[in-house]
């Protein structure tokens, strides 16, 4: 077995956990968001322990020099002041409109959810065309006009410490402040999903800097993310003859197979489709705009909040807080859905 190829089966093996994890928990950002927002954090407190579980395995890796993080795509010199948060904004607005981020969309298909079957579709045509289509050139000028360098690529570079030393006592703090509430210390269910999904970050990190790892044809050093690996998911179900399979491609796979076992185990699995066009039509618009937004912020809810978080890079956390903020306009803000839906009626 080629290095390409073990990878590609750590990738797919990655995608099932996640996929049997998220089926089983609901782990989900936006679902996190909405439940605060009625005073259940729960599900909130499970994706920042998978944060801090992420930050923790990621940094004591590349601390061991398993890798440099430095290879990866969220360690970057400038970003674009507007482009970066707009399309945050933009992703996490989507995502309260398509009812779950990308990676949600991939869990819920597997347990026969058609919604998400049009949610993954649309997004994945939103972010090729932001990526290399129509408004590619528009994106280009907007990220090159608006470019700014910055004067640390990372927070460690900030505080001239190590990295680990910066990750290891914040990772602490997120881990604490997740375990402080009871009623997420009870729910075991949301917990493990924290610290599984969470080691699944490192473990990509993992897979394509280290398995992947090739003098002659190496790997690019990535993790879990899901907006450009579902428009590439796409492309290669039509494309795949004379196409190389990816990684992001064999964990995006992993997760719908992974996700559609553990709903056969569970009992879990319904076919479910739209109520009507206006729900429709509410998915469509909000897969696409976490499509382009995803594109623009470089990563979703996972790739920016987890994976981008565990390289400590200044434009994850920007990223991050703006998805959240997007999120939160469409659940509960004046912007939120009920508030639109009341104000046409």
């Amino acid at each position: 077995m080629s290095h390409i190829e073990l990878t590609l089966w750590v990738g797919a093996l990655i995608g099932l956990l996640f996929g049997a994890v998220g089926q089983a928990s609901g782990f989900c950002l936006l679902r996190g968001i909405a439940n605060t927002a009625q005073g259940d954090s729960r599900k909130l407190r499970a994706f920042m322990l998978a944060m801090a579980i992420a930050l923790l395995g990621t940094q004591w890796l590349a601390a061991l020099d398993y890798f440099s993080l430095s290879d990866s795509l969220y360690i970057i010199p400038s970003f674009s002041w507007l482009s970066l948060p707009l399309g945050g904004l933009l992703f996490g607005y989507g995502m309260a409109l398509a009812n779950g981020c990308g990676a949600r969309a991939l869990v819920l298909l597997g347990s026969g959810n058609l919604r998400s079957l049009v949610v993954v579709m649309c997004l994945g045509i939103g972010a090729y065309i932001a990526l290399s289509g129509v408004l590619a050139p528009g994106r280009i000028y907007l990220e090159q006009t608006t470019s700014m360098t910055l004067a640390s690529r990372d927070i460690a570079g900030l505080v001239t410490l190590p990295a680990w030393a910066v990750a290891t006592p914040i990772g602490l703090l997120i881990a604490a402040w997740a375990f402080s509430n009871a009623n997420f210390r009870a729910s075991p269910r949301d917990w493990i999903s924290g610290l599984i999904i969470g080691a699944l970050v490192p473990a990509g990190w993992y897979a394509t800097g280290v398995l992947g790892f090739d003098d002659f044809e190496p790997m690019r050093l990535a993790s879990l993310t899901f907006v450009a690996p579902i428009g590439a998911s796409l492309q290669y179900l039509m494309l795949s003859t004379g196409t190389r399979l990816s990684f992001g491609v064999a964990v995006v796979g992993g997760i719908i197979i992974g996700a559609f076992a553990m709903a056969l185990v569970r009992r879990d699995f319904h076919w479910q489709g739209f109520q009507g066009p206006g729900q429709m039509a509410r998915s469509m618009t909000g897969a696409f705009m976490m499509g382009v937004g995803g594109v623009l912020a470089l990563g979703c809810s996972i790739g920016q909040g987890l994976t981008g978080m565990s390289t400590l890079a200044l434009p994850s956390i920007i990223a991050l807080l703006c998805i959240m903020l997007g999120a939160y306009l469409g659940v509960k803000g004046p912007l939120s859905l009920a508030n639109l839906t009341s104000s046409q009626q």
